[in-house]
């Protein structure tokens, strides 16, 4: 899967629309027309025949069959600083199973004539922007146009994947370790939810591997597990709060009643605008359902009345009840600073006002300094930093649309290009201008 287990990633994952990709369906048409043209020069058996050609004194331009041209082709971004490589897998496999040409309605698969190179997923390339100081993750040689559609499909997944695993990567420097829940689902389209949660799971493994750390990952939906093994997590909506007329408390009793004790019960509490007084009024219920179950001796079904965590999701329009106006708006809206210090200190201290034996009270006490506090709504890695400067105490961070950020320094655009051209059996530089063939150490023959 990955440079953590050094296994690749199969079709029988990925179910690649073999049949239109060999047609170009997914490529920018400049690609099917210089295919095209390669193939009826080809035909035709034609010889170079310019006069202005950038071969090196000592390589004769003469019977050169631009139609079978062999060229070194490597892929790369210009990201500054590090990334976390993504999608070689994938682009592997669309050059296993779509390097070709068609003979009539039959398409011939020459992919065992290429040699191709790569890096593993999770790999991590530096750059300084400059592209003459590139790290390649993909290195093809091989006859140009049976994979010249294949340009764009590579370097689609490739930017994505790998854009929106090192935005988890560096989510997850900003939160110095806490968990980082996925929820951008939401913001695009579902067909790239699998390839979406892969990039996160391998971000994940990334940080893990670098920092000592064990974090686990968390997906909001089973597709965004598809790739990895992973599945769906969550717990209540909005909507389930407005179904039952806005009693918060009652949703969460209604749903740890039902749904199996290994669903982690955390309480939406926002929905009122009064993050303090609903948490309270579900830990007042829950707990108190806990104690009594507890008591008869049913500890399997009290074990479903142990609140979890609230999550706080304040819109950025809004200033909770809790928090006292300061005057500058822009500290008051939304999930604050002071929203989560209110809402720790009220659960931290919700067991004092409880009626109940001496023996429980240092349970209770636990039971309340246990639960978690989850934030969401515009979170990103400023925030988040502003957040950890500040000691909030915020024990799990909820990211959506920022982990697809792509400008500035979060650009993580790759490209392609032809750097060296065979020629009468030898291999020669031949790229445009500002690039130029380059190594990279983590580079293994792939076939």
């Amino acid at each position: 899967m990955s440079i953590f287990d050094n296994k690749r990633l199969t079709n029988e994952t990925f179910k690649l629309d073999i049949e239109r990709m060999r047609r170009g369906w997914y490529s920018d048409k400049y690609f099917e027309n210089i295919g095209r043209m390669l193939i009826a020069l080809a035909s035709e058996k034609y010889s170079y025949a310019g006069k202005h050609h950038n071969l090196p004194p000592t390589i004769s331009p003469e019977n050169i069959s631009v139609g079978d041209i062999e060229v070194e082709m490597q892929w790369f971004t210009r990201r500054p600083g590090s990334t976390i490589v993504v999608g070689v897998d994938k682009s592997l496999e669309m050059l296993r199973y779509c390097t070709g040409y068609w003979e009539g309605d039959t398409f011939v698969d020459t992919s065992n004539h290429l040699e191709v190179w790569a890096v593993q997923d999770g790999s991590v390339v530096q750059s300084d922007g400059n592209p003459l100081n590139i790290e390649p993750v993909i290195k093809v040689r091989g006859r140009y146009r049976d994979f010249a559609l294949l340009e764009t499909p590579t370097l689609g997944v490739l930017t994505r994947s790998s854009r929106v695993a090192t935005n988890v990567y560096e989510t997850l420097m900003a939160a110095r370790g806490k968990p980082v829940l996925f929820f951008p689902a939401r913001f695009d389209l579902h067909e790239v939810q699998a390839a979406d949660g892969y990039a996160y799971n391998i971000a994940i493994k990334r940080f893990n591997a670098d920092h000592s750390r064990e974090i686990g990952s968390f997906v909001s939906t089973d597709a965004q597990g598809d790739w990895w093994g992973g599945a769906g997590g969550g717990t209540v909506a909005h909507a389930a709060i407005a179904s039952f007329l806005g009693d918060t408390a009652e949703v969460m009793m209604q749903f740890s009643r039902v749904l199996p004790p290994a669903v982690p019960r955390i309480a939406l509490v926002d929905f009122n605008n009064d993050s303090v007084r609903d948490t309270l009024r579900v830990i007042d219920e829950m707990f108190a359902r806990y104690r009594e179950l507890c008591d008869a001796g049913a500890e399997a079904e009290a074990a479903k009345y142990v609140l979890y965590g609230v999550r706080l999701d304040t819109s950025g329009s809004l200033r909770d009840v809790s928090v006292e106006p300061l005057g500058d708006q822009t500290l008051d809206l939304g999930v604050t600073p002071r929203l989560v210090f209110n809402v720790r200190q009220a659960l931290d201290s919700a067991w004092e006002s409880w009626n109940m034996p001496p023996t429980w009270k240092e349970a209770a006490r636990d039971y309340c300094r246990n639960v978690k506090i989850v934030v969401s709504g515009g979170f990103n890695p400023e925030k988040i930093r502003r957040f950890e400067r500040l000691g909030v105490p915020v024990d799990i961070y909820a990211v959506g649309s920022s982990l697809f950020n792509n400008n500035g320094s979060t650009v993580t655009d790759f490209t392609s290009d032809v750097v060296r051209v065979k020629i009468h059996g030898e291999w020669i530089d031949m790229p445009k201008v500002g690039r130029r063939p380059l190594p990279n150490p983590n580079l293994e023959r792939v076939w």
